[in-house]
């Protein structure tokens, strides 16, 4: 990074507040990255925390509009014009790692769909989500490492849509306050749980049933990606063991807290961290035990 200019310094300043205001998300993994692709991640975070909280607004055309100028903000930046300390920063960025723009495009598009849309009929139109809303962040990751075999974006976007999909279970009363449902409609009607038993959150067997109908092909799909964590470059590999731990586990304190999560929200607090830093640090993902005895015994 050129921090030798006063405005590119103090624009990825800017992206670090942005990203440490947002522990959860931006977690102290990202420490375990050099600094130049520590403080790109911190400028590409801060775009999406933008556009994200755009689309958490009141009111869908003011949260379009607000959209559409930041869209317009990422087009002028890849036109070389910037003048938000996001962009500036992010500028930077995409220049020195040779980032593809469609990444960013494509979060807008999955912003622009949080505004529009607030049910998902069937798990293929969530997975289409995912290919907006998830999958182009860890796209990027691997392009500011340098990865940019088709192979290795192929399983990223099996761990990052694993990781998206581990959100929607985790924040099923968050996101329910907001009127979105990303429990596929096909399921709840599958499982006989409806949308009224959804807004009374209860809790029984057909709940639990659903829930671990879910889990289960989520941790497939983390399965299915977890050959990247020994096939990047060392500088990522522990960031990456890292996060694809935390997803598990995750998903383990769902079950855990038997499928409540509308009385307890499942979340990673700092001695889980500290847990699984020390576990991706000291050994590989022991592909021959069951996922679920891995992350409840992370050590």
């Amino acid at each position: 990074m050129d921090y030798s200019d006063p405005t590119i310094r103090q624009a990825y300043e800017h992206c670090r507040h942005r990203a440490r205001q947002h522990y959860e998300n931006f977690p102290v993994a990202s420490y375990l990255v050099p600094r130049p692709q520590r403080d790109a991640l911190a400028a590409i975070y801060a775009f999406a925390r933008y556009a994200d909280d755009v689309a958490d607004e009141p009111g869908v055309e003011g949260r379009l509009e607000a959209l559409a100028d930041w869209g317009q903000k990422l087009r002028d930046c890849d036109a070389g014009k910037a003048d938000h300390p996001v962009f500036i920063a992010l500028r930077d960025t995409v220049a020195r790692f040779h980032l593809s723009f469609e990444n960013f495009e494509n979060l807008l598009r999955a912003f622009e769909q949080d505004v529009q849309v607030n049910r998902r009929p069937d798990f293929a139109s969530l997975l289409a989500y995912c290919t907006c809303s998830a999958n182009p962040v860890g796209r990027l990751v691997l392009e500011l490492f340098g990865h940019r075999d088709p192979e290795l974006f192929t399983l990223s976007d099996h761990i990052c849509t694993a990781l998206q999909l581990t959100n929607f279970w985790q924040d099923v009363a968050i996101d329910l306050e907001r009127n979105r449902i990303y429990l596929p409609l096909e399921d709840l009607q599958r499982f006989g749980y409806s949308l009224e038993d959804l807004r009374a959150e209860r809790v029984d067997e057909r709940w639990c049933n659903l829930l671990a109908f879910e889990i289960a092909r989520t941790r497939e799909l983390f399965e299915h990606g977890k050959p990247l964590t020994e096939r990047v470059v060392p500088t990522l590999r522990r960031q990456l063991r890292l996060t694809w731990l935390g997803g598990m586990t995750i998903l383990a304190k769902i079950e855990a807290v038997g499928y409540d999560v509308f009385r307890r929200r499942p979340a990673l607090g700092h001695w889980d961290f500290l847990r699984l830093y020390l576990r991706a640090r000291r050994a590989l993902i022991p592909a021959e035990k069951d996922p679920a005895t891995a992350v409840a015994n992370p050590l």
